[in-house]
């Protein structure tokens, strides 16, 4: 390795030039952040409430002394071999790692992590660290079940931050541009870091991908069709057709309004509205509104009713049809199965099927949302969103990235502001980034009826519009995907939650998580998907139909699609937006998806 590869190599000359100029791009980067503190913003510390969940463990442990002393002497007895394997190393001789990183960890894959002494010392003293506080917590877990899991997860956070990858002097390869740009990288880094906050309107919001290499209606969302219908709440978009004949009943489908519908309909070779359209469909997406303060009266009733229930009446106007096939993805599911048991009650049968992706009914067990949900989180929460009239999108945005930490996080802050470089352009990340606020009320009704409380999987519990809820009555034939790696909505719960609905239940399960395993076409040939031709309810368990199920390679889109063909009853005309009995007004993606947070 040359000298200007090994930043363990380079002069002191070099290192003074460096320095030098990293203090100049530092009071430049403070003369920026002075000049945009005049930007207002909202203080969001301690959104989880993480002081209160560490005040009750440590009471706890207060009576635990020997198992923290124990702990120290274990820990201490690893760090004492670590010295002497650093003698090794200072004379010459090789050392083994005493902790070595998982398979899966991508952050010490350089060669220096092993092969230099400074960079060994630093990597070996935190996986010990790590080691022994993650030991620590299992064997002194807290007597309540969710505050034992909420620790483990916001320590594992805490030491996730403090990996020295996440530091420039302790991350050879942060070390190695800096070097090899003659400390450039500092000053793009700063800019970054400045960039950020000023497109963020004075909140801190890291950019995952390049946001200027994609524009909604040209490279992106770009499947042909037209507004047909609109109110506060939603357009509806209703897609021109590129087959002469098309299926009768036309599709419905519904994105979560936590981001914008195009997560469906990315680009070319990805988008699932596109491949639908392809195969024969009449399709219909609904474009949800981005919420400001003046929405702040917006329930999850008027969701339902201005969104899903608004646009079966519209498609039924603009096609005559009296039934249709629905889709609702990840928040968008709930409300189906909860608009499925009102409009049971009302006898209302226009749904013929319903699918579902990645949706939870059952919120028993929520999986690593879990740490997210209490009566003292969703209080906290519930007193910013009164003062604002809104859930601002990015912070929703930081729980799910906070899930993945070391995917989703430190490594676009490792490139963006360490390094210098400037983020690569992926379209689902432009999506990811382009979140949407959330309405006070909603959020509200929706984090303690669904999570906390667990309403809608209960008979009678829930109501909506002031009718209870018997999600065991509905007996519309429903479509379930859920995938493997969702840390988002778990597949097991997911499982337990179709069985909750009394018609025939086709239930999936595909490869990857809550996106990519639903962004997952047939082209791409990628991951597997399982299924059993059997009701999922004839299954007691998740585990049983796990061993029953096919494993089949791809995507599972054309399975979903002869499931779909068989309810969509005999081929017609194909339908043209605009001549039916709506008016067009104006071309696809329409007004609604364009408006950002900043």
């Amino acid at each position: 390795m040359s000298r200007s590869q090994d930043p363990s190599k380079h002069t002191l000359e070099d290192f003074n030039k460096s320095s030098m100029e990293l203090i100049k791009t530092y009071f430049q980067a403070c003369l920026m952040t002075n000049e945009h503190n005049k930007v207002p913003h909202t203080s969001w510390q301690d959104m989880f409430n993480v002081g209160h969940i560490y005040q009750h463990w440590f009471r706890e442990l207060t009576s635990r002394r020997d198992t923290v002393l124990n702990s120290q002497k274990d820990f201490f007895k690893d760090y004492y071999q670590l010295c002497e394997n650093m003698q090794s190393m200072l004379l010459g001789k090789a050392a083994e790692p005493i902790i070595k990183p998982q398979k899966n960890d991508k952050r010490f894959k350089a060669n220096e992590w092993n092969e230099q002494p400074y960079f060994y010392f630093l990597q070996q003293t935190y996986l010990i660290f790590v080691h022994h506080c993650l030991q620590f917590i299992e064997e002194n877990s807290s007597a309540d079940p969710k505050i034992a899991r909420q620790i483990s997860f916001f320590t594992r956070q805490y030491l996730d931050a403090i990996a020295p990858t996440n530091f420039a002097f302790s991350n050879p390869d942060v070390l190695r541009q800096f070097i090899n740009t003659k400390s450039e990288s500092v000053m793009h880094g700063m800019m970054h870091f400045y960039d950020d906050i000023v497109q963020g309107k004075g909140q801190w919001h890291l950019k995952m991908t390049d946001m200027s290499a994609f524009e909604i209606g040209k490279n992106i969302a770009t499947t042909a069709g037209k507004v047909v219908f609109q109110n506060r709440m939603m357009q509806l978009i209703q897609y021109s057709p590129v087959t002469k004949e098309v299926y009768q009943r036309p599709i419905l489908l519904i994105p979560p309004w936590i981001n914008k519908y195009y997560i469906l309909d990315l680009r070319e070779n990805n988008s699932f509205v596109k491949w639908i359209v392809e195969q024969g469909y009449t399709v219909f997406m609904i474009s949800w509104v981005n919420p400001d303060q003046s929405y702040n009266d917006v329930t999850f009733e008027n969701y339902v009713n201005d969104g899903l229930l608004a646009a079966l009446d519209a498609i039924e106007e603009a096609t005559q049809e009296k039934t249709m096939n629905v889709l609702g993805f990840c928040i968008a599911g709930t409300m189906l199965a909860s608009a499925l048991a009102y409009m049971k009650s009302k006898n209302d049968k226009r749904i013929a099927s319903a699918t579902f992706l990645a949706s939870l009914i059952d919120f028993n067990d929520p999986g690593e949302m879990e740490v997210f949900i209490d009566e003292n989180q969703i209080a906290s929460l519930e007193k910013k969103m009164e003062a604002q009239g809104f859930l601002d999108g990015r912070a929703l945005m930081t729980v799910f990235n906070l899930l993945r930490a070391n995917e989703l996080f430190w490594p676009y802050y490792i490139n963006n502001y360490l390094c210098g470089k400037d983020p690569f352009a992926f379209d689902l990340l432009y999506w990811n980034c382009d979140s949407s606020n959330l309405p006070h009320k909603m959020m509200s009704y929706y984090l303690r009826n669904m999570y906390l409380e667990n309403r809608l999987a209960h008979k009678n519990s829930l109501s909506l519009n002031g009718v209870k809820l018997d999600l065991s009555s509905v007996k519309t034939p429903c479509y379930f995907l859920s995938t493997e790696q969702d840390h988002i909505a778990p597949w097991e719960s997911i499982y337990i939650g179709a069985q909750c609905l009394q018609g025939p239940v086709t239930f999936v399960l595909g490869g990857s998580g809550h996106i990519a395993g639903i962004v997952n076409p047939p082209s791409s040939h990628k991951y597997t998907y399982r299924y059993c031709n059997d009701d999922a309810k004839k299954f007691n368990t998740s585990e049983k139909w796990y061993k029953s199920a096919i494993l089949q390679e791809g995507s599972w889109w054309p399975h979903w699609d002869e499931w779909l063909s068989k309810n969509s009853g005999v081929k017609v005309k194909a339908r043209i937006p605009g001549e039916g009995s709506l008016d067009v007004i104006q071309d696809a993606p329409g007004d609604y998806v364009k408006k950002k947070l900043f």
